[in-house]
C-alpha cells in the first residue's frame, strides 16, 4: 500500500488579514509581483493598456503601466495621451523584454528572501532549543543531515575520551595499589560500542 503525502501540499488560504507582520510583507511582495506578471502577460498577449497603483501596508506606492501609467490614467480620464508616449516599436519591444527580465529577477530574489527568512526562523528555533537544553539534547528532527553527523562525531569523541580517561585512571589506581579485588579492575572492562 502506497504511503500518503508527507506534506499538506497547496492549501486554500483563508481570505483574512495576515497578523504576522513579516508574513504580511512577504505575501504582499509575492502577490504584487504576481499581479505585475499577470498584467504584463495581459499587455503582451492581448495588446491591452494596463494601469495599476498599489499601496503597501506601510503606505509606499507601487505602480505598473503599459505603455505608461500616465498614458493609461489620461485615457481613463478621457484626456489626450502625452506627446512623448509614441515610441518606436523596436524600442518598445526591447523595453518589454527588459521589464519581463527584471520582473523575473525580482520574483527570484523574493523567493530567495523567503527561503532565507524560513532558514532564519529554523535557526532561531534551533538556537532556542540549544539554549534551553544541553547541545546533546537538541531535537534531532530540526538538525540538518551534516549537523546530525557532526553531533554523532562529537558524541563518539566524547565517549572515546571518557573511556580512555577511565582506563587511564583505573590503570593508575591498579599500579599504585598492590592488592586487587577480583572484578574491580577497569582494565579488563569491555565498554559497549555505542558509536561503532
Amino acid at each position: 500500500m502506497a504511503e500518503g503525502k508527507m506534506t499538506k501540499g497547496r492549501q486554500k488560504i483563508e481570505m483574512k488579514k495576515i497578523q504576522n507582520e513579516d508574513d504580511r510583507l512577504i505575501t504582499f511582495s509575492k502577490r504584487r509581483s504576481g499581479i505585475y506578471k499577470k498584467a504584463s502577460e495581459l499587455t503582451t498577449l492581448c495588446g491591452a493598456e494596463v494601469g495599476m497603483v498599489v499601496f503597501s501596508p506601510g503606505g509606499k506606492p507601487f505602480s505598473f503601466g503599459h505603455p505608461s501609467i500616465e498614458a493609461v490614467a489620461n485615457r481613463f480620464l478621457n484626456q489626450n495621451a502625452p506627446q512623448g508616449d509614441r515610441t518606436h516599436p523596436l524600442v518598445e519591444a526591447h523595453r518589454r523584454v527588459r521589464i519581463n527580465e527584471l520582473n523575473q529577477q525580482y520574483t527570484e530574489l523574493v523567493s530567495q528572501l523567503e527561503a532565507e527568512r524560513e532558514r532564519g526562523k529554523a535557526l532561531q528555533k534551533l538556537a532556542k532549543a540549544r539554549e534551553s537544553k544541553g547541545w546533546w539534547e537538541a531535537p534531532v528532527e530540526v538538525l540538518e543531515p551534516h549537523e546530525v553527523k557532526e553531533m554523532h562525531a562529537s558524541l563518539a569523541k566524547l565517549y572515546n575520551d571518557l573511556c580512555n580517561t577511565m582506563k587511564e585512571r583505573a590503570g593508575a589506581e591498579a599500579s599504585s595499589s598492590s592488592t586487587f579485588v577480583a572484578g574491580t579492575s577497569a582494565q579488563g572492562t569491555n565498554y559497549p560500542p555505542f558509536f561503532a
